[in-house]
């Protein structure tokens, strides 16, 4: 096990990558930055349990159709800083990372896309701060009043939110996740997505990530933190152009909410992928980056 902890997360086969820590919001986020600065700015957020690693396959793509990524290890995760307890992962102060992260490329917006938990951000950013975002690119995770409704009248969702109940306990969840190696983390991405969207030297590069000091409990803090410490968005209404990605397995979430997702933006696309699951950036890399590629430059 000693040679999978060795492995690390390599920069995208990019000439412009570069690794860089950047001040934002009272911490400082480990960012890989990529393309021209003077193209228009793409933010990709990665989601539990993942890190800046789960965009890898899309900072080519993207920088070569004409725009300056970064991506982001958020805050708690990987190489970025990871603050003491729980009040530092309300859900407000992750979209002003966000916010704060596009102000250090001197720009007041930027296209947003996150998957998972980064869609969560990348919803409240959108809701709270709308002139921040030109367009927004959602990947499998619902609007935060259709997840909140569907939580409380859906018994099929409330069974499948399980893991979201335990991660409230004190310290039980950071032993068992990483029990036997991360057995469990693992076993969620590889047995629940589709065969090959993850091999053994993406997992060797998440445990690294995970074994880093302070990591498993920052990441669960922010689970906690959405429990602890809720806050409700300024309004409802999403008025960037919003493009939402669905895997319509995925085991987590019921596939109804994507479209009811939809129903709150003032401008707003679904795209279903009806084979996948909630891996759908892993399973169909070059398909999710030729769609959200049509969204963003749409009337660019």
């Amino acid at each position: 096990m000693a040679l999978q902890r060795a492995a690390s997360a390599s920069l995208p086969d990019v000439p412009s990558a570069e690794s860089t820590f950047r001040e934002a919001n009272g911490v400082t986020l480990h960012v890989v930055a990529a393309g021209d600065p003077d193209d228009p700015v793409v933010v990709l957020l990665h989601g539990f349990p993942e890190f800046w690693y789960e965009w890898h396959q899309y900072v080519e793509p993207f920088v070569a159709a004409g725009y300056r990524v970064l991506v982001p290890d958020q805050r708690g995760y990987n190489r970025s800083d990871k603050p003491a307890g729980v009040r530092p992962y309300r859900i407000s102060e992750l979209s002003r990372d966000v916010r704060a992260l596009v102000a250090t490329e001197d720009r007041e917006a930027a296209h947003v896309v996150g998957h998972d938990w980064g869609a969560a951000v990348a919803w409240d950013l959108a809701l709270r701060d709308p002139g921040t975002v030109d367009r927004l690119g959602i990947v499998n995770v619902p609007h935060p009043t259709v997840f909140e409704r569907t939580l409380r009248s859906n018994p099929t969702q409330l069974r499948k939110s399980w893991y979201m109940f335990f991660f409230q306990l004190p310290r039980l969840p950071e032993w068992y996740l990483r029990r036997d190696d991360y057995a469990f983390v693992v076993a969620a991405m590889r047995d629940e997505a589709r065969p090959g969207a993850f091999d053994e030297t993406d997992f060797a590069r998440y445990r690294r990530a995970w074994d880093r000091d302070g990591a498993l409990g920052a990441m669960l803090n922010w689970y906690r933190a959405l429990f602890r410490h809720a806050e409700d968005p300024p309004r409802e209404r999403v008025d960037p152009p919003t493009l939402v990605v669905w895997g319509e397995h995925d085991q987590a979430l019921v596939p109804e909410m994507a479209p009811e997702s939809v129903d709150y933006c003032e401008d707003g696309r679904l795209e279903r992928f009806p084979d996948a699951t909630h891996w759908v950036p892993h399973e169909y890399p070059d398909r999710v980056a030729d769609v959200l590629l049509d969204h963003l430059g749409t009337n660019r």
